[in-house]
């Protein structure tokens, strides 16, 4: 039955809106669809009318569509977004719900009338059992991180005996030896079956052995399911590709959404080769690109299109070129600070103003590469009495390894002799509950935790760097090293401030985290190489992975980009590179400042330098900022009676010279010249706009009416850009 013998007014209310790519994805017939979707194209939109419109229209009937997500949040509004349009009985869960939900249903035929086995919240306990099986000693972050190679192996179908070469092959970064993590692997999964429960991978793995072991069962489900959605299917792992392969059952009415360049969960065994593989896998597939960014601003959208045009490797054969459908909103502000302290006092006395100024602190963001960079930020916000939240990570003062920490390093203050200077006591401290300075251990928990205890070291130094005085009489003063006992009141002040209810607030998170999820102000911190990338990314392809997840926070934002990062992490300490991804921070002969086109031209080397504010230092982005040297909103210095002259001169040697006034200079160029006043030819070059050309045309009279000429003793008689 087709759209003719439906409820027209219906159907053509679920195409109303569209967009005409959007309706390309919501019509295509019965059968495989890829949808290419870009950051803030509006990919549920796009799916959940494609359901919509293949349900009143006839096509299909609703309980038998199953859409698969991969957050809770997500299904949930994907399924009102469905009761919105009108359709009803649409599954919408994620793999794991939906998995979970067909085993129990099917236990007592799959498992001859035994209950379905206890499901385990988190593999860590089982995994401490089993290390200790295998002779190792390990702490908590030791064990999530053996249990996230479990997951990885599990999740990629990989069996303990072959977990050596699968990892070598995967070039996984693990933390022991691979036949040890092997042999940990194979405890766990005795220890596992012993105590009767299965984790989230078993009991996907279960799902595909009910469809593929037992026919009654998969009749069943083949019946009950004939049509699939697949959100975000650049996340799909193997085991849950093998697990949509058993609901297909060798049929093709499936639809999935995803797009290559938000492909950033690697480490966890994700892969976007099933979303590039998709046409080649379903030769008839349609294929539809959703490039029209409804979420952002054109600026924000130029440079998530700047930052992702460089991209090399797999994905970068399915990357989109957004066209951002918003009105202009700021340029992106870029800066750089001295050190990590100066920048997030900065960033949070930017967040106070735009609160204050009426912007929800709920949608303000600050997003960094790793947990362990939250500590000063949740300081510099406590400070500046700006409400925030931790997404996806506890406050950096309640995580286990900080309060023991903090336990020790009180504990020290008894047995430190007084004299001992400070950092060297916080790392002796630190040391004795296993921290080794300068050696970061492999594997993402245990590394996460190094960092947060390297964190307090830094707090140590810059505490120390402060330098107590103690007065001595009135006429004299004496510097006294800080304490380890003062250092403890310290972080104890600091933990007792963040830990103040809220109940909403500016949001922190790892840029992992903020996936899926949009603010209409995003500061995007700590842009250092060394952080972002950061130093284990090694391969070509985990350098590639970092310039996607740098793409993935620029596209967060909807109207306000901040990005910043610190030329050193504490005052005084080493330098450090900015982040390699950013086009504005590229340098003069560095090959990515070569044009996009592939032209020949030579890249601007002034356009491809950094410009500093010369008033409070920021890295200037816009153009206009850039020509008049400073920020839009730092104090102007403007010489109102030299523009004035400046406009007439102009006025003359256009009229002289027969071109428009603005082909001599702009009225911005005018401005930057009646601020900065140069009096010498190289600090006529240095402003955005005056090159060598215009220097030898109006060089000298520009110099002569800062210095205060009139302007008829500068103005020419007769001549002309080509004369010259």
């Amino acid at each position: 039955m087709g759209v003719d013998s439906a409820d027209r007014a219906v159907v053509e209310r679920v195409l109303s809106g569209l967009d005409p790519e959007q309706r390309s994805a919501v019509t295509a017939p019965a059968g495989p669809v890829c949808i290419l979707a870009g950051a803030g194209t509006g990919k549920t939109r796009a799916i959940t009318h494609r359901i919509a419109y293949r349900a009143l229209s006839g096509g299909i009937t609703g309980r038998h569509v199953l859409a698969v997500t991969f957050t809770a949040r997500a299904a949930a509004e994907m399924r009102a977004r469905l009761t919105s349009l009108g359709v009803g009985g649409v599954q919408a869960r994620t793999f794991h719900a939906a998995a979970l939900r067909q085993v129990r249903y099917f236990a007592p035929r799959l498992l001859a009338g035994r209950e379905m086995p206890e499901l385990l919240d988190s593999k860590v306990r089982l995994v401490t059992l089993a290390a200790a099986r295998a002779g190792l000693r390990t702490d908590r972050a030791a064990a999530r991180d053996l249990a996230g190679e479990i997951e990885w192996a599990k999740s990629s179908l990989v069996e303990p005996g072959d977990y050596p070469v699968a990892a070598a092959k995967a070039m996984r970064e693990i933390p022991h030896e691979a036949a040890k993590v092997a042999e940990v692997f194979a405890a766990y999964e005795k220890i596992k079956r012993a105590n009767g429960v299965i984790d989230f991978e078993d009991m996907l793995r279960a799902a595909v052995w009910g469809i593929e072991e037992h026919r009654d069962v998969a009749e069943q489900v083949h019946a009950q399911y004939r049509h699939f959605v697949v959100d975000e299917y650049q996340d799909v792992n193997p085991l849950q590709q093998r697990l949509l392969d058993a609901w297909l059952g060798g049929r093709d009415d499936l639809t999935v959404v995803g797009d290559a360049s938000q492909t950033i969960y690697s480490f966890t065994g994700a892969t976007s080769g099933y979303l590039i593989d998709f046409p080649r896998r379903h030769r008839t597939a349609v294929v539809v690109r959703l490039v029209r960014d409804y979420r952002s601003t054109p600026q924000v959208v130029g440079l998530a299109n700047a930052v992702i045009r460089q991209a090399r490797g797999t994905e970068a054969k399915l990357r989109l070129e957004l066209v951002g459908q918003r009105p202009p909103g700021p340029e992106p502000d870029v800066r750089i600070f001295a050190d990590e302290p100066a920048e997030a006092a900065a960033v949070a006395a930017r967040c106070r103003q735009l609160v204050e100024a009426g912007t929800p602190a709920r949608e303000i963001a600050v997003l960094f590469r790793t947990n362990a960079q939250s500590e000063a930020y949740e300081k510099a916000l406590a400070e500046a009495e700006v409400p925030y939240v931790v997404q996806g990570a506890e406050r950096f003062f309640e995580r286990p390894e900080v309060r023991q920490a903090v336990i020790a390093l009180r504990s020290a203050v008894r047995s430190t002799p007084g004299e001992t200077p400070l950092v060297r006591a916080v790392v002796d401290a630190l040391t004795a509950v296993g921290w080794a300075p300068d050696q970061p251990p492999p594997g993402g928990a245990a590394r996460e935790r190094w960092e947060a205890l390297a964190a307090l070291v830094q707090l140590a130094e810059e505490h120390a760097a402060r330098q107590p005085v103690l007065p001595l009489g009135e006429a004299a003063a004496v510097e006294r090293p800080a304490t380890l006992a003062e250092f403890c009141e310290e972080l104890q002040r600091r933990a007792a401030q963040q830990h103040a209810p809220t109940v909403e607030g500016v949001t922190l998170a790892s840029l992992h985290s903020a996936k899926g999820l949009e603010w209409d102000a995003v500061f995007l911190v700590g842009l250092s190489d060394g952080t972002l990338p950061t130093t284990y990314a090694k391969t070509t392809e985990q350098i590639e992975e970092e310039r996607r997840l740098l793409y993935v926070g620029v596209t967060r934002a909807r109207e306000s980009l901040w990005l910043s990062y610190a030329v050193a992490r504490s005052p005084g300490g080493r330098a450090r590179r900015p982040c390699r991804f950013l086009p504005q921070f590229d340098r003069p002969g560095d090959s990515r400042g070569k044009p996009a086109s592939g032209g020949s031209r030579k890249p601007d080397v002034r356009r491809n330098q950094v410009v500093s504010c010369r008033v409070c230092g920021g890295t200037l982005l816009a153009g206009v900022d850039r020509k008049l040297g400073r920020c839009p909103d730092c104090p102007s210095d403007l010489d109102e009676e030299l523009l004035d002259r400046l406009r007439e001169w102009r006025g003359v040697v256009a009229s002289i010279q027969k071109i428009p006034a603005y082909v001599v200079f702009t009225d911005a160029t005018l401005m930057a010249l009646a601020e900065r006043r140069p009096s010498r030819s190289e600090e006529l070059l240095a402003i955005a706009g005056i090159g060598p050309r215009k220097l030898a045309l109006y060089g000298d009279a520009v110099i002569a009416l800062v210095g205060g000429a009139a302007v008829a003793e500068v103005t020419p008689e007769k001549s002309s850009p080509e004369e010259s």
